[in-house]
């Protein structure tokens, strides 16, 4: 500031007084600029591990017109370095700070640097490289990069590997910009051995040998985001149909005739099927050069939407005539999703990961759409429910809930987003948002949303504002406790009836589970049930008290199912005494929904455990849908192995047997005999049973109507070594010889250990985790969880939850977006003992700075076990 006090002094001085103006306005811009310059410091991007929002925003504001030119050597041995170079072309309007790239690997992986033609020094720090101002220009700048591709997110295996970066991984593999509003095209060259196939997001434009390998140069890439790119590269067969007028490509390694001559034409269908309705439904063409995709062995998600070259699991997408009408819908609702995300995620993509769950409502509410023309027998209604609910209330029930759209302040924790709120209640949110606005002014307004931000990026905003526009709905305070408030609503009734036993009085009030001031504003159904009748009341609900006007003056029905067309979200009224008047509803949503609600009433409290299960036995005898069934047999189990006391476990457990076996032997379609006997398998763990189990796995006892594929024979195999068959090492030697496909075999070979009837293999197996090495194949890792953690084995494995639970950080920070959840809900997570809750609480005493996200993924893993302290003190 000596600059300003020297002028002062010369303007008293020296200066005219015509001149006088003119030197204080010179003197005002000099003050102000050195101000601007000075606060222009303070705002200087302050690094840090990840991608801070405040890097974020400096970027994007920076950066323009980004293309990656890359090449990858991918060798034959696994454990060798991929050598790699990257040519960057970016427009740069600020030059103000540093560019800085993101790479998150060992500083030695970094060859060497040129920024605009000139060698540089490697400067490292944080995960992000630093090219210095000095080396940079306004306008356009190439930077060259030579590097070893990072391994984290490679997925590399002995003969194939695959790209996976979403939601922030694409660092970990080449020097980028990992956020999801800098978009860019790629120009790709990979080298692969000879024998190998490769997919990626464009077209091969060019294919040379070069000795053992082959260069295969793509055509450059539509723009997308960091997390969208991808390619596979492995010994995978291929197959082309073209569907409509488009050729697609599929890439897979299943070799089971069977399901490839069952699977392989509707794989194809369902993606064109889907194209079609969403093509309409958004009313802009499918915005992307290719469709094509690849089936992975053991991929850690049902799939991911990469932009032109989709990546599913194997087993979801190829399904034999023993699939069941679950599966199918299962897998077409899946293909659905990912074919939903190329106009939803991919074409508009949110502007920061606070917004991922955009990407995925829309996908899951688009699939559930599509699944009408496709499935037009299947009550869509009925399977959305039982899609969404179940999940939904398992995470916002917990005291792990989180409102639908989170605050993110680094993207590095961007994979702690995911999980049930996204994937399940936001849908239902959806839906809600959908009825009370109407279909035509939804779909209207969508249209317009896809059309105003295609190749772009928007939040959830843009999306209000557009949506406001076509509805009298305030949508602003509709979304602020659906979207940006956690939680659910308890419902409870006051009903009355005058002399005559008609109904003088109905209110219905609402209040927040966590017992805060939250409406949800909401439409269902309320269905009084009568001898010969049911009468349907429309209810709207918006305040905390609702008087329902329609029901006075009607007769006492016999029964009152509250969320009769399912659509209500939240825990409803529910008669005790009349429990076993849900299985003789007519109506299959209303018995789906009715039969949730009495297990969500058994968990806060309301009805006990006994009666609950005993309710749901009683279903499984009857229902004849597989869907409501599924809900009964998913409902009984957990409460069997969660809720019950031993004492009460062992007073049931042979009648809950019986009951399945017993309904197995009468006439029923494949589909509901299925579904029972996965029930059965799960268990049949009293000699009587284990026995007949076995007779079934040895092909001794055929059940009529009932088919069992490979997958099912190991699965029973794997039930019998756990409830403890005395051939069990023989039962198991024979399933691994009997299996076919070299993944399938290698997967057997890892839970084999998991398996095993001493307990000092299955503890060596647990203690082996504690190598990321042992952790790759996070899906093989989650079923060992579960043989080792097996509710029949808990007491010999407690000793093992402080390790799993001391070792949840380095899982976060070494594996995939859903592997934290998976690895807590397969140790701690089965637990109801006393012992397991207080070793939870030990924890949380102990490490009272551990990661409020993992924290929260802790809650929701146990909600179970913190419910069944309360609920089990009741029973004794």
């Amino acid at each position: 500031m000596q600059f300003v006090a020297n002028f002062f002094y010369f303007y008293e001085s020296n200066i005219p007084r015509k001149m006088k103006i003119f030197y204080s306005f010179l003197c005002f811009f000099t003050i102000v600029t050195i101000g601007f310059s000075q606060s222009k410091q303070k705002e200087s991007v302050v690094l840090e591990n990840g991608v801070s929002e405040q890097l974020a925003i400096f970027r994007k504001h920076q950066i323009s017109d980004v293309s990656y030119d890359l090449l990858f050597e991918i060798p034959y041995q696994k454990n060798e370095d991929i050598k790699s170079e990257m040519k960057l072309h970016l427009t740069l309007s600020d030059i103000s700070q540093p560019l800085y790239l993101d790479f998150k690997e060992k500083t030695q992986n970094i060859k060497s640097i040129e920024a605009n033609g000139k060698s540089i020094t490697v400067l490292h720090e944080k995960g992000h490289i630093i090219i210095p101002a000095e080396s940079l220009i306004l306008g356009k700048n190439k930077i060259a990069i030579s590097f070893i591709a990072g391994n984290l997110s490679l997925n590399r295996n002995d003969d194939y590997l695959y790209t996976l970066l979403v939601p922030d991984r694409a660092s970990t593999l080449f020097p980028c910009f990992d956020q999801p509003d800098i978009k860019a095209t790629y120009n790709m060259v990979l080298q692969v051995p000879k024998d190998w196939t490769v997919l990626a997001g464009a077209d091969v434009n060019n294919k040379s040998e070069k000795g053992d390998f082959v260069n295969y140069t793509f055509n450059e890439s539509d723009k997308m985001s960091t997390y969208l790119f991808s390619f596979v590269a492995g010994k995978f067969k291929n197959v082309t149909q073209k569907q409509g007028n488009r050729e697609m490509t599929m890439l897979y390694r299943e070799n089971n005739t069977e399901k490839l001559q069952t699977s392989t034409d509707t794989i194809f269908k369902l993606h064109q099927q889907s194209l079609e309705f969403l093509e309409k439904y958004t009313n802009y063409p499918f915005p992307f050069q290719k469709l094509d995709f690849a089936s992975i062995p053991e991929f850690q998600y049902g799939g991911m939407e990469h932009v032109g070259a989709i990546q599913y699991k194997e087993s979801a997408l190829f399904l034999d005539n023993t699939a069941t009408d679950e599966l199918k819908l299962s897998r077409a609702k899946l293909i659905a999703h990912e074919t939903s995300h190329m106009w939803f995620g991919d074409l508009v993509t949110m502007k920061w990961f606070d917004d991922v769950w955009m990407k995925e409502v829309f996908a899951n509410f688009m699939a559930d759409k599509i699944m009408n023309p496709i499935f037009p027998k299947i009550n869509h209604n009925l399977q959305f429910f039982t899609t969404h609910y179940s999940g939904a209330f398992a995470e916002d029930r917990s005291l792990g809930t989180h409102p639908i759209r989170q605050h993110l302040a680094n993207l590095k924790d961007a994979g702690s987003l995911y999980g049930s709120i996204i994937y399940n209640k936001a849908p239902i949110m959806m839906r809600q948002l959908e009825a009370t606005m109407g279909k035509e002014a939804f779909q209207k307004g969508i249209e317009k949303y896809i059309q105003k931000y295609a190749n772009d990026n928007a939040d959830w905003n843009n999306l209000v504002e557009i949506l406001d526009a076509e509805t009298p709905l305030d949508m602003k305070k509709w979304s602020e406790v659906w979207v940006n408030k956690s939680g659910r609503a308890i419902f409870s009734d006051k009903v009355e009836y005058d002399a005559k036993n008609r109904i003088k009085k109905f209110e219905i009030n609402q209040q927040a589970e966590d017992k805060s001031s939250n409406i949800w504003p909401q439409v269902f159904q309320i269905g009084l049930v009568y001898v010969d009748n049911v009468k349907i009341i429309d209810v709207a609900v918006k305040d905390k008290k609702t008087v329902l006007k329609e029901a006075i003056g009607l007769e006492k029905p016999l029964n009152i199912i509250y969320n009769y067309n399912g659509f209500g979200y939240g825990v409803f009224p529910l008669d005790g005494n009349n429990l076993n008047s849900i299985s003789s509803l007519k109506d299959e949503v209303a018995r789906a929904s009715s039969y949730s609600n009495l297990y969500e009433n058994t968990l806060t409290g309301n009805i006990a455990p006994t009666k609950a299960f005993d309710c749901f036995l009683k279903g499984i005898q009857t229902e004849e849908n597989e869907l409501v069934l599924k809900i009964l047999t998913n409902n009984a189990s957990s409460i069997f192995w969660r809720f019950l006391t031993e004492k009460q476990q062992n007073a049931t457990q042979k009648q809950f047997e019986d009951v399945v076996y017993n309904r197995l032997q009468t006439n029923l379609p494949g589909n509901i005999k299925k579904t029972l006997f996965n029930l059965f398998s799960s268990i049949a763990y009293s000699d009587s049973a284990k026995a007949k189990l076995y007779q079934i796995w040895n092909k001794e006892i055929v059940i009529a109507n009932l088919k069992l594929n490979e997958d099912d024979y190991t699965n029973i195999a794997m039930n019998l070594a756990i409830f403890k068959h005395e051939k069990a090492d023989e039962i198991l030697n024979k399933t691994k010889a009997a299996i076919t496909n070299p993944d399938r075999q290698k997967r057997f070979e890892f839970l084999l250990p998991s398996l095993s009837k001493e307990e000092s293999v299955r503890d060596a197996f647990i203690q082996s985790l504690k190598e990321e090495k042992n952790r790759e194949k996070e899906s093989w890792v989650s079923s060992a969880l579960g043989n080792v953690f097996h509710p029949l084995r808990q007491e010999s494995a407690q000793k093992h939850l402080r390790f799993c639970l001391d070792l949840t950080d380095e899982i976060q920070r070494t594996g995939d977006i859903f592997f934290p959840k998976d690895w807590l809900s397969g140790t701690i997570g089965r637990y109801s003992s006393k012992y397991a809750f207080d070793e939870v609480q030990q924890f949380l005493k102990e490490n009272p700075n551990f990661s409020p996200i993992l924290k929260r993924k802790l809650f929701q893993a146990t909600d179970a076990l913190y419910r069944a302290q309360n609920i089990k003190k009741e029973t004794e």
